[in-house]
Order: structure tokens, then C-alpha cells, then sequence
């Protein structure tokens, strides 16, 4: 499945290309690099630009780094545009005085929670794919970088039959919406005209060449189903792992994560049950699994209906146990995934950045 397939460039509009590593192999940002967030929707010029906002745009493409004065922003006659432009120059200042965008992400979510937010999740999930695009690009493996979607965009589960598949959420209502055809498509459906169809595919082993060629369109669905059980009557049921799991996938994903951003390796494993007298220590990967894990480990009664939204469980282990907190050194650590109510799941890659039991010292 691998053959060269790496050397292509996955998601292409994240930046990568655009930017440079350091020593350490951490991204340094650069006025290319600055210059795709001036074409952003958010950022682009359109007809109802003013002048003033054709001169700003125009002076930040030539040199995207040079300073910008509050007059300036004044000067714009739309409140909205005014706004953009000062959360991306709030994105911009920060991301040049941490140096990297590795440095600036980590800046965000310092360990001791004294991190303050002041740029749109946009931002931060821009960075995300950034530095996964970075991480992953010596990896082959198409359910890898599918799996590593999970951290910068919003998917949306569903449950058939034992099956778990994960879609890409802005895809799915997007489809439901216009049916693919965008605004011609939102038009039809308007009309309540026949909207035409379009199957997201289950990511395979056989159409993994064209998950490289369309990686940014994120239409593939990644299949968390770990185990399969398979009934051989006379009451024997056997239980087996698929080779093929996206929940390994997002495991090796993760422990890339914490390698590149930490310098710490683990081994994550996807789990079934927490059957462990002596839990010590559990991260969520999302809201929803940290309020759900915390319940379980004060042992406190969780409905049937939630435990159903739990996707999966992960055991993480510490290939060096003296790099973490001297209480709980050798213990694993106990990771959740879960979806809401809705079916939607959205990752938090900062949780397992900021929650690890990692000594003080590091």
C-alpha cells in the first residue's frame, strides 16, 4: 500500500509547502506561510472591499510581517472586516515571537493552565494540521493521516451492526445540505428538486490511492471498529482484532503527537474495559470522555445511554517511567474517545499535551 504515495502532497492547503524546519524539526513560519491567511474567505479581498481595505490587503501581501496601526484598522469601513484583521495579525504577532509554530501551539495551552485563547479555533486547528502535515510526512500509511483528520476537524459517528465509521462532519452537512453541488445544490433542495447523490467511501486498502489524491477533501470514513466477533454457535463467540483498525491508526497518531511536541515516547494501545484496581491517572481526548471518566473512576453510576457514546478506551504507557510524576511512575495512563449526543466528536489534541503525568522538571 505504500509504494510512493508519501511523496505526494497531502493536504495541500494547509501551508506545509510554504514552510521550513529547524533543527529540532519544528516548522518556522514565513511570510509565505503568512500569505495564505490573506486569501482566506476571511481575509480575501471581494467586490464590496473599500479602498482603504484594497491598500491594507495590498501592503500585508508585500510584506506580510510589517507592523500595522490601530489608525489603520480604524480606517476600514466594515466593522466585520476591521475584527478579521486583528485576529489575524493577534495570530500573526504571536506565531513570529514563538519562533515555530510548534512553540507558539504549546504557548497556548501551557501545562500549569495559565493559557488564554485569544485567536478563533480556526487558527489553532490550522496549526494542528500544520504540524501533523509535518509529523506524518515520512509516513505511508493512509488510515494514519486519516486518522490524524480527527485532531483539527470535527467528525461525525455512526453505529450499524457492530460497525463504528467516522465522517468528516463539515463534509456530512455539507452533503446533506446541497448534495455536493453547492449553491446550485442549496437552490435545488429549496426547490425541493431530486438532489444528486454522492457516497462517501470507508477507507480501504484497495481505494487508498485515491485518499492521497483527495486528502483535502476529507470524504473518506475512517472505520474505528476494532474488534470483530464472530458467532460459531454451540454458544462460542470469537473475538478478533482487525488488522486494519482506524482506533490503532489514531493510537500511532497520538503517540507521534506527544513524541514530536513533548519529546516523550508512549505506547497507546486502543482498549475495551478498564479493568485495573489501581487506576491512577485518565486523560479525555474530548469534553465529553473527561466528564465521562471522571464519573468512573469516583465510581459513580453512568446511564446505559451514555456508556453507548463511548467509542473507544486507549492504554498509554510511558517507555521511560522516570519521565513521569514520581507518584504514579510505571502506572498506565487511561485515555477515553466519545462522541455527544449528536454523534459529533471533536478531538482535543491539547488534552493529552496538557494532562500527561509528566515530572515537573520536563
Amino acid at each position: 500500500m505504500c509504494d510512493d504515495w508519501h511523496m505526494l502532497n497531502f493536504w495541500p492547503s494547509c501551508g506545509f509547502s510554504q514552510l521550513q524546519r529547524n533543527d529540532r524539526g519544528w516548522l518556522l513560519p514565513g511570510d509565505d506561510y503568512l500569505r495564505l491567511f490573506l486569501g482566506r474567505p476571511e481575509l480575501a479581498l471581494v467586490p464590496e472591499s473599500c479602498a482603504t481595505e484594497h491598500v491594507l490587503h495590498a501592503s500585508l501581501q508585500s510584506a506580510p510581517h510589517r507592523p500595522v496601526a490601530e489608525s489603520e484598522l480604524q480606517a476600514l469601513q466594515d466593522d466585520d472586516v476591521r475584527d478579521s484583521y486583528r485576529l489575524f495579525l493577534r495570530f500573526r504577532d504571536g506565531l513570529l515571537a514563538a519562533g515555530t509554530l510548534e512553540g507558539y501551539y504549546l504557548s497556548l495551552f501551557p501545562r500549569d493552565g495559565s493559557g488564554c485563547i485569544n485567536i478563533p479555533p480556526l487558527f489553532v486547528d490550522l496549526l494542528v494540521q500544520a504540524i501533523l502535515r509535518n509529523l506524518l510526512d515520512q509516513g505511508s500509511d493512509a488510515y494514519e493521516v486519516r486518522a490524524a483528520e480527527m485532531l483539527f476537524r470535527s467528525q461525525r459517528i455512526s453505529t450499524q451492526e457492530g460497525q463504528v465509521l467516522s465522517a468528516d462532519q463539515g463534509v456530512v452537512d455539507m452533503l446533506q445540505d446541497t448534495g455536493g453541488l453547492g449553491d446550485f445544490g442549496r437552490f435545488l433542495a429549496e426547490a425541493k428538486a431530486p438532489l444528486r447523490s454522492i457516497d462517501l467511501q470507508v477507507l480501504t486498502d484497495d481505494n487508498a490511492p485515491d485518499y492521497w489524491l483527495a486528502s483535502d477533501g476529507h470524504r473518506f470514513l475512517l472505520d474505528l471498529t476494532h474488534e470483530v466477533s464472530n458467532d460459531l454457535s454451540h454458544g462460542l463467540v470469537l473475538t478478533m482484532t482487525r488488522a486494519r483498525s482506524g482506533l490503532k491508526a489514531l493510537a500511532k497518531v497520538l503517540e507521534k503527537w506527544v513524541l514530536h511536541l513533548l519529546g516523550t515516547t508512549v505506547r497507546i494501545q486502543p482498549l475495551q474495559r478498564i479493568d485495573d484496581a489501581g487506576w491512577r491517572w485518565h486523560v479525555g481526548l474530548d469534553a465529553e470522555a473527561t466528564a465521562l471518566l471522571n464519573d468512573l473512576y469516583e465510581d459513580r453510576e453512568v446511564a446505559p445511554e451514555r456508556m453507548q457514546r463511548l467509542v473507544s478506551l486507549f492504554r498509554l504507557d510511558f517507555s521511560n517511567p522516570q519521565e513521569m510524576r514520581a507518584d504514579v511512575a510505571g502506572k498506565p495512563v487511561y485515555l477515553g474517545l466519545m462522541m455527544n449526543a449528536d454523534k459529533a466528536l471533536r478531538l482535543k489534541p491539547q488534552n493529552l499535551l496538557i494532562n500527561l503525568p509528566l515530572r515537573q522538571a520536563m
